[in-house]
């Protein structure tokens, strides 16, 4: 019995098998379908032919354009395209000869199905190029291609019945395979159409004149965070989750992120206050005391600050540490800084003398401000000097400190030599005494 059962399945299978080569036979015996054939394989070999020698000359003209000229983007969208493009022009070429009443009406539904094929294909790289993200346009084309194909071969429906199958029940509401994956898509691209958006108004945000430089950081921050908000909320709904089913779960994990990212909100907050206050704002000159960080404020981010030293050193400070620790805002409300400079002069040298002398070499330093002037003062009598502070105002701090204080000591140095003003190094005396010969009084 077992032994029918097994030849009866293998008759089956024989059969089976032989009626599918049969009908393979049978399309490709058949002319008219060779027909179709070949035209899509001519159609494929000028359109690449074409394509390459058309492209050598594209690209030279392509070069040949300015960066912002419009003409040179339709250009790049034109190469792109070119080798589906031709091949599609040369089939569907093919196809009005082949239906027309010259080779009697013969069938083009093959050709029509490869035609679709290159359509999309055309329409896909148009679409894609927009999209800069490498890893997210090779996502797009691969579901843009699997829904094609499923389409092509007629079994797209069925396969959204099945995914829709796939699933459980949570109260009324049932979760499937396919309501996953729209709403994995739909929130997808409403994020990156979110961050798109708001790149485009950030730009032109920033390009107004009527607004202050934090005030434009901080309205660029809040329209980022409201489209991804709202693109959040979208995809969700629109994939056809309801949001009050995920409450009791989202609070859980809500309080979960809270804990594990309370530094990355304290610090996403302290930069809004930081904003809204202008204590600190893109420009400034600060400095940090407690981790020895001076340099001119390059960019406020969600979480940090940078920091760009005169070293052309990158610091990112997290935007607490701004609202918990002491900073010095060199540009906050004035950007005039005094700087001193010590320097001792020997004791023989005219005080009068040494003071007009020294703001005299102070005003020839070219970043040296003349209002207010700068002013030098005795400040102590010193062990083996008259030292002095001289004191001179700049009002760009972000050039950096150190070097206009080595102009001005040059300045003072040329100055002194000049009027042979002395600067003293200290003496130090050393007296010998004969010690008495043991015994004597």
């Amino acid at each position: 019995m077992a032994e029918e059962n097994i030849d009866l399945s293998e008759m089956k299978t024989s059969a089976y098998w032989q009626e599918n080569a049969i009908w393979l036979q049978d399309i490709f015996l058949d002319s008219t379908t060779q027909i179709q054939f070949i035209l899509i394989a001519i159609s494929i070999v000028i359109g690449f032919l074409l394509s390459t020698i058309i492209k050598i000359n594209l690209s030279k003209s392509i070069d040949e354009l300015q960066p912002a000229n419009p003409i040179k983007y339709v250009l790049e969208a034109v190469r792109r395209v070119l080798f589906p493009l031709l091949a599609l022009i040369i089939m569907f070429l093919g196809t009005r000869v082949m239906a027309s009443g010259l080779m009697g009406g013969l069938d083009i539904s093959i050709v029509a199905e490869v035609m679709k094929v290159m359509l999309a294909w055309i329409i896909i790289r148009l679409t894609l190029q927009f999209i800069k993200n490498q890893l997210l346009r090779n996502i797009i084309a691969i579901i843009i291609w699997i829904v094609l194909a499923l389409s092509i071969f007629g079994i797209l429906d069925q396969t959204t019945q099945t995914l829709d199958s796939i699933g459980f029940n949570i109260g009324t509401f049932r979760l499937s395979a396919l309501a996953v994956i729209k709403g994995i898509l739909s929130i997808s691209l409403l994020l990156y159409a979110a961050v798109l958006g708001s790149k485009f108004f950030e730009g032109r945000v920033y390009k107004s004149v009527n607004m202050t430089r934090s005030s434009q950081v901080l309205i660029a921050k809040v329209i980022r965070i409201s489209l991804i908000t709202i693109a959040l909320f979208i995809g969700v709904t629109s994939s056809g989750l309801d949001l009050s089913l995920f409450a009791v779960l989202g609070g859980a994990i809500g309080l979960g992120i809270g804990f594990g990212l309370q530094k990355g909100v304290s610090n996403l907050f302290s930069g809004m206050l930081l904003l809204m206050d202008k204590s600190i704002k893109p420009g400034d000159v600060i400095e940090l005391p407690e981790i020895g960080t001076y340099g001119t404020v390059n960019n406020m981010a969600a979480r940090y600050t940078e920091i760009v030293t005169r070293d052309n050193k990158s610091f990112l400070i997290p935007n607490e540490d701004f609202i918990t620790q002491r900073v010095v805002n060199w540009s906050h409300g004035n950007s005039l800084i005094r700087v001193h400079l010590a320097f001792g002069v020997h004791y023989k040298s005219d005080p009068h003398l040494v003071t007009k002398v020294a703001i005299e070499a102070a005003k020839r330093a070219e970043r040296v401000v003349e209002h207010p002037s700068p002013v030098c003062w005795i400040v102590e009598f010193g062990d083996s000097s008259i030292n002095f502070d001289l004191r001179f105002w700049i009002r760009d701090a972000e050039k950096g400190v150190a070097n206009v204080r080595g102009q001005v000591f040059l300045s003072l140095w040329d100055a002194f030599k000049e009027n042979g003003i002395e600067i003293p190094y200290p003496h130090r005396e050393v007296y010998l005494h004969k010690a008495e010969p043991e015994g004597e009084e």
